[in-house]
């Protein structure tokens, strides 16, 4: 009888734990991270976390991006959201389905999780664990080995792939046996589960309805909405500032075609990118709150450089933007 299964990982430590708990029982366990572009600020840092944290297991790991499938749930899903703008419900289902997709297809038995029943309010209640259960299609093919014995039995517990007397009864939101099963596992270092996806912020979630709001919803405008500060000009613009030079580097590397770039002219302060509508008014918009963020906001006035294409600067004289109008435009 073949004995393989397919471990969703985050990187954190329940799922982790989750598939060395079943690969303990001999059987032959591949790990799958899901891309969807919020876990973290950084994606290629949470890929590199992801894979550092698979090796120290010795667990096989494929990264799959399913970013620009996910938005289309983002935009409207179906069990909603959870305190902010994080529909975690859909979000599992939508990593299940994908991994059951490779399941039948590739002869593996059945799917891992590191789900502890209780441990988030939206997500891992008994209900949304069922919800999820069936919307994935995966039914009981579906095991979560932390929880299991809370829960109903499984196909691979009931066709003796999975000894069942060696999974655990873990719930509510103390970490104290998954602790104690890393340091008996040897797993050090590892991301603890507050914050965890970026959607849970108030800031970013307010950033992310912002962009839906005004038909924005797109990968570029996500990733720009990991940095800086944010002002919604108008109905087809926004300015994004950096506020050191690590956030001045970064928008700069994030800029695109039609971007608009500004920085005070021969004077440090912070850079800013223009994106949408470029007329003449948001051009001034932009180029006051740069000056509005710098040493020069106490000033009647300052020279701006702006851009499109590096070594075709112009500059621009402008006054800071007051207090009560620029924090109107705030996101």
């Amino acid at each position: 009888m073949t004995r393989r299964a397919i471990a969703l990982i985050s990187g954190g430590l329940d799922s982790l734990l989750a598939a060395r708990v079943v690969m303990d029982q001999g059987i032959e366990v591949e790990g799958v991270s899901f891309v969807i572009g919020f876990a973290s600020k950084d994606n290629k840092m949470f890929e590199r976390n992801v894979k550092a944290k698979a090796v120290e297991i010795n667990l096989p790991l494929r990264i799959i991006d399913i970013s620009k499938v996910f938005l289309e749930v983002l935009r409207a899903p179906k069990h909603g959201y959870g305190a902010n703008i994080n529909p975690c419900i859909d979000c599992k289902t939508l990593m299940l389905r994908k991994a059951k997709e490779i399941m039948e297809k590739e002869g593996f038995n059945f799917i891992i999780t590191g789900e502890v029943l209780g441990q988030r309010p939206m997500s891992q209640r008994r209900d949304a664990l069922n919800t999820i259960k069936n919307h994935s299609g995966l039914g009981g093919r579906l095991l979560r080995p932390l929880c299991a014995k809370m829960l109903d039995e499984t196909i691979p517990e009931k066709e003796g792939i999975v000894d069942r007397s060696r999974l655990f009864d873990i719930r509510g939101r103390s970490r104290k046996q998954q602790m104690e099963l890393a340091e008996r596992y040897g797993l050090k270092d590892y991301a603890q589960p507050a914050g965890g996806c970026l959607l849970t912020d108030p800031g970013f979630a307010a950033r992310i309805k912002d962009l839906m709001a005004h038909g924005d919803l797109g990968m570029e405008n996500v990733n720009l909405a990991k940095t800086g500060r944010h002002f919604r000009i108008g109905p087809g613009a926004k300015v994004v500032l950096g506020r050191d030079d690590k956030e001045n580097n970064t928008l700069m590397a994030q800029k695109i075609e039609k971007d608009v770039a500004f920085r005070l002219f021969f004077d440090p302060g912070p850079y800013a990118l223009l994106r949408g509508e470029a007329s003449e008014e948001n051009v001034r918009t932009a180029a006051s709150l740069v000056v509005s963020h710098s040493k020069k906001k106490n000033e009647t006035s300052a020279k701006v450089e702006f851009w499109v294409v590096e070594g075709e600067e112009k500059t621009i004289t402008v006054s800071p933007m007051g207090r009560v109008e620029l924090e109107k435009m705030r996101i």
